[in-house]
Formats: structure tokens, sequence, C-alpha cells
């Protein structure tokens, strides 16, 4: 017993540390778990999308970054890390896209999908496929999810110009997003669903949407930078 522990360890230390990095998010049973959210479906597709291999891939890499405001996780956000986009479909009518990521939480990993419209991008449902916390019952409550339902990209860059130029503005949708009970004191779970499904729209605005929403982002860096050079 104790030489196949041995070998196994050595297994794992001869594992190159981007292998054991590259940690993806798909759905555990997809064609189940599609047709719960999509009762019409009639077929799927599933497309695997990975920075190395797309175009300007190395940049578009960074542009995550940035437009996630601060350093990626070593796990979870590498540059190898594989994304699974699921599109669904009724007949040749697309349905859905819905997509999944994974940030590290109080508890451990949190799985946060996405269900957005195949024309406006906007949310059209968000779940947790995986979730440990504290604030697990809060943060799964269908009022606390309903908030995010019609959001875009766009509002999460705008919550960013908002908090540079206009703190507290009435626009700002994010902004008045309310944490559940549980975890309103330090936030951190609640924070880190933020930061997935902020991670999510960025994601699938690369992979599936064009990079509409770029327009907003520019908008929110140039609110920063003016803010900065303010006295």
């Amino acid at each position: 017993m104790k030489s196949v522990i041995v070998l196994l360890a050595a297994a794992l230390l001869a594992v190159p540390q981007q292998a054991l990095a590259a940690i993806g998010c798909t759905l555990s049973n997809p064609a189940q778990d599609l047709k719960y959210l999509f009762p019409d479906m009639t077929t799927y597709k599933e497309e695997l999308k990975e920075f190395p291999s797309l175009k300007d891939g190395g940049a578009l890499f960074q542009a995550l970054k940035a437009r996630l405001g601060g350093d990626l996780d070593p796990i979870y956000e590498t540059f190898e890390t594989p994304y699974t986009v699921y599109s669904v479909y009724k007949g040749k009518a697309r349905l859905g896209v819905v997509h999944g990521v994974n940030v590290p939480g109080k508890g451990g990993v949190i799985q946060v999908f996405l269900w957005t419209d195949p024309e406006t991008a906007a949310i059209r449902r968000f779940f947790f496929q995986r979730l440990e916390s504290p604030a697990a019952k809060g943060l799964r409550a269908k009022d606390f999810r309903a908030q995010f339902e019609g959001l875009t990209l766009a509002d999460f860059y705008k919550h960013d110009y908002y908090a540079a130029a206009e703190p507290g503005a009435e626009g700002d949708k994010v902004g008045r997003l309310r944490a559940p009970a549980l975890d309103a004191a330090g936030k951190p779970d609640h924070e880190a669903s933020l930061r997935g499904i902020r991670k999510n729209l960025v994601l699938l605005d690369f992979f599936v949407y064009g990079r509409r929403f770029e327009p907003f982002f520019e908008r929110a860096r140039a609110a920063k930078a003016a803010k900065k050079e303010t006295p």
C-alpha cells in the first residue's frame, strides 16, 4: 500500500504545474440540466473555448484581467483554463446560451452558471452548481438571484463608471444589489459570486457576443483615470 501511495505522489509531482491548474467548469449532466432550464429544447451544442487556441488569446487573457480589476486566481483563472459554452436550440432557433465559471469562495470553489439571452446578452437566469458557504441558503434564494435577471455586462461596467464619477447614482443597478442577510457583514461569498457573474459575462462577451460592451468598459476606465488625476 505504501508503495502505491509513493507512486501516486510521484506521478502527481511529475505533472506540469500548468496542467494541474487548468480546471474548467462544466455542467454535471448537460442533457438533463439543459432540459430542465429549457423544456422546449430539441438539441444543444457544446463549444470548448481556450485562450491558447484563440486568435490573439494572450491579449484576450490580459483583457480579462483588466476587466476583472485585479489579479487572477492561480488555480481557476489560468491562461490554460478551458471554458465550455452551451448553445441551446429548439429546431433552428437558439433559445439561450449557458456558461459557467469557477471562483474561490470561503468554503471552497463556487461554480456560477448563467443563462443569457442569445440576442441581447442579458442574464435570463443565474444559478449555482456548487456552493459551500455559510450564506448558501441566502445566495441560492430565488429573490436574491432574481435581482440579476435582465442585467448585462454593460451594467457591471457602468457600476465601475458610477463608482468613479457619480457614486450612489440611481442608474447604478449593480450598486443597488442586496446581499443576503447571512452574508451581509463580511460579504465574502456574495462578493465572490458577483465576481463569478462578472467574469462569466466578460468571457461570454469575448466568446459569443463579439465584445459589444467594450464602449462601456472604455468609458469606465476613462472615468477612473480622471479620478486618479483629480487632486
